[in-house]
């Protein structure tokens, strides 16, 4: 069975701040929760608001979000952000950092654009040395939700992630903005293979919860399934009804796995 973990910066934002909306995940029968990043966060009550309910926090943002491409490029900040992300990843028990590609360059090749990314995160991955943290690539769509994005196939996260070549970085495979993009769900995850380290979902179309869109959960569930991933799922997704309601379709599905 699958282990779930909502977001709480989109679910369960009914219960008041971040501390809260973990005691609100765990009351509604989740061990795990994922976030974006921690600013604006009381860190120290969010940490003792996972310590109290044994839930997991599965995943969080790497701050500043940047832009690699653009000119004048100054990849300083991003490896100071590690360093802060690493603290507080230590700090709640975190094993995984989400990191993206930033916008493309329009005057550079894209071959060229994607090479850089292995060396930016090739650095990365030697900064955060002996942290026992995992970097995830996430690609996303640019037809909705992020026009102008560098990565916005699957496949190309995987190559970032094979030059990078590391066991402590690999891809986000979030099957909304696979979705979006008109990706073959189950093609793409038999081709990443084990280089998948992290998922989430959300329905298609409207970025909902599981059920307000298109997408056939069962049949998708069973792809995951078959591509041998078996991490943590990551519910990021925008609720169109109270956050308890919204996640009870996938608990459900997930429960007869």
């Amino acid at each position: 069975m699958y282990q779930l973990a909502p977001n709480i910066d989109l679910l369960f934002t009914e219960a008041g701040d971040a501390a809260d909306r973990v005691r609100a995940a765990a009351a509604a029968g989740f061990d795990a929760v994922e976030m974006w990043g921690p600013t604006g966060k009381d860190i120290p009550a969010l940490k003792e608001a996972l310590e109290e309910t044994g839930v997991q926090l599965t995943a969080q943002l790497a701050e500043p979000r940047m832009q690699f491409m653009i000119p004048p490029k100054n990849h300083g900040p991003f490896y100071e952000g590690l360093d802060a992300g690493i603290k507080v990843a230590k700090e709640l028990g975190c094993p995984r950092i989400v990191v993206g590609s930033g916008t493309g360059f329009g005057g550079r090749k894209r071959q060229d654009q994607l090479d850089e990314l292995i060396d930016i995160f090739t650095q990365g991955v030697a900064h955060i040395e002996g942290s026992c943290i995992t970097l995830v690539l996430e690609p996303v769509n640019i037809r909705v939700d992020h026009p102008g994005a560098l990565l916005d196939r699957t496949s190309e996260a995987v190559y970032v992630a094979k030059g990078v070549n590391s066991p402590n970085f690999g891809v986000l495979y979030d099957l909304y903005h696979s979705t979006v993009e008109g990706e073959d769900v189950a093609a793409e995850l038999a081709s990443a293979g084990s280089l998948v380290k992290y998922v989430q979902i959300a329905d298609a179309p409207g970025r909902g919860e599981p059920g307000s869109g298109s997408i056939d959960w069962a049949a998708k569930l069973t792809d995951l399934q078959n591509s041998g991933y078996t991490g943590p799922i990551g519910l990021e997704y925008y609720p169109t009804i109270e956050s308890a309601k919204s996640v009870r379709r996938i608990q459900e599905l997930v429960a007869g796995w």
